[in-house]
């Protein structure tokens, strides 16, 4: 199917979308097939392999648990923390899996079976990308019932192996019944020029090819509702970060010093508000919350946090906001379905032509894809032209190439957290730069996007996501 903007904003839990969401979903899956060939009854043996990736930073991104949630029939998008957290004392406690247990109409298996029985092949990665896990069930006799190998591609995204020729084929096919179809920023601005349509609009047509014009806006508003929530529940909470850094969390202070030193929102503050957005976006990540990955859950923050300044900060919010509470209501509604809509055409551009996935590309493919996204979301709404919003996004990934993933411990905190808040800068900064220019400019988004692609295949595995370079060897854990 065609990438879609609820496919690179979809709600789940932290904190990674590669290592967390995309292998809970790989799990459900496998688990619902096992009730739809009717062989649930039979299972008496599972085995699940983690290869490359998820091996080898799975513990501190919590995909182990992820995957045991997973094969009990739980999906990302739909459970709760207070469910996982549940569900893994009790797997913990009892050391008892419920296999298929969530999946409607299933008598479930119970099988000896937690973390510590997971096979890990850190320094083994499969041809079709560092992500793998491979499930197998087998009967009493030993005979394999079923078996299948998912790769997780990053943003919450899996590909089944063996299947990604027929996945290719179908996106193809897919984009025919779009009005207008586009892989390439070259492709989008040429709708955008014969339509006389912004960016948004044109993103817009293609989702109503699939889904009412009312329901892709509302769904649009349910996203940023999330991310409100996601914000708000971060700054209520004290503490430390789990794990085993030991990182304060920063955004309840934060937000109690800003209310008391900016009580009037002055815009000489956005700055600093935009600072706590990401972080307390990140940290409600690291934390095992829910979030939306935006478009993974290690950049989670830079979108929530632009987002914010367009709807506080932006001329049109300010004044709307001049209107009075309704009128700034309605224009913030507005704001945010047009911001998302060219975030997501951005973000398709990344997803179809290079990867979203840190353990592929490095982090230049999370946080870089992320602040070009809420670069060109952000122009958008300023008034920028379609060829400035891509000169926007085009800035913003430019000065994020070759940026490595090296989180300490495999947790997504340190660098993660802060790197949202700075990469939320750059995009703001970024659409500033475009919207001085008139959209001209000498190096083109396509082309940063290829450069982007072919510097992850350059970049030494040690950078990405493997925990096995930068400073998560060079700095101390305890």
């Amino acid at each position: 199917m065609t990438v879609s903007v609820f496919d690179l904003f979809s709600i789940g839990i932290g904190p990674s979308s590669s290592h967390t969401v995309g292998p809970m979903r790989a799990a459900a899956v496998f688990a619902e097939e096992l009730v739809h060939q009717d062989v649930l009854g039979r299972v008496a043996e599972l085995r699940v392999d983690l290869y490359g990736s998820l091996a080898a930073t799975g513990r501190g991104h919590g995909t182990f648990p992820a995957v045991l949630l997973g094969l009990e029939g739980y999906h990302p998008d739909t459970v709760l923390p207070d469910e996982v957290e549940n569900s893994r004392e009790r797997i913990v406690e009892s050391g008892t899996l419920q296999l298929a247990a969530q999946v409607p109409g299933a008598d479930p298996r119970h099988l000896r079976y937690g973390v510590d029985d997971m096979v890990l092949h850190p320094l083994t990665v499969l041809p079709r990308h560092t992500n793998a896990v491979r499930f197998a069930v087998r009967d009493a006799e030993g005979a394999v019932l079923h078996e299948a190998t998912f790769y997780s591609v990053g943003g919450g995204f899996i590909v089944r192996d063996g299947e990604e020729a027929a996945a290719a084929a179908e996106l193809d096919e897919s984009k025919r019944h779009q009005p207008f179809p586009f892989r390439t920023a070259a492709e989008l601005l040429a709708h955008c020029e014969s339509t006389g349509r912004p960016i948004s609009e044109v993103m817009l047509a293609n989702e109503v090819a699939d889904r009412p014009e009312e329901e892709v806006r509302s769904g649009l508003l349910e996203i940023w509702s999330v991310m409100e929530d996601c914000k708000d529940s971060a700054i209520a909470r004290e503490g430390t970060l789990p794990g085993g850094l030991k990182v304060s969390r920063r955004a309840p202070a934060w937000h109690r010093r800003l209310r008391t030193e900016d009580p009037d929102r002055d815009p000489g503050f956005w700055q600093e508000w935009v600072n706590l957005v990401a972080l307390a976006v990140n940290e409600e990540n690291a934390s095992g919350g829910r979030v939306v990955t935006a478009p993974t859950n290690g950049a989670a923050g830079i979108i929530p946090a632009v987002l914010f300044y367009a709807t506080h900060y932006s001329p049109a919010a300010r004044a709307a906001a001049a209107e009075g509470p309704e009128a700034l209501e309605a224009a913030r509604r507005d704001l945010v379905v047009r911001f998302l809509l060219t975030a997501g055409a951005v973000g398709v551009l990344y997803k179809e032509q290079a990867s979203i996935s840190g353990a592929e590309v490095g982090c230049q493919g999370e946080v870089g894809s992320a602040s070009s996204m809420a670069a060109a979301g952000l122009a958008e709404i300023m008034g920028g032209t379609p060829a400035q919003v891509e000169n926007a996004a085009e800035i913003a990934m430019e000065h994020n190439l070759g940026l490595t993933c090296d989180p300490i411990g495999g947790l997504v905190q340190v660098p993660c957290i802060e790197r949202n808040a700075i990469a939320a800068a750059k995009a703001i900064n970024a659409t500033k730069m475009a919207l001085w220019g008139d959209g001209t400019h000498r190096v083109s988004l396509d082309e940063v996007i290829v450069t982007m692609r072919e510097t992850g295949r350059d970049m030494s595995d040690k950078y990405k996501e493997t925990a096995l370079g930068g400073l998560a060897v060079n700095v101390v854990e305890c």
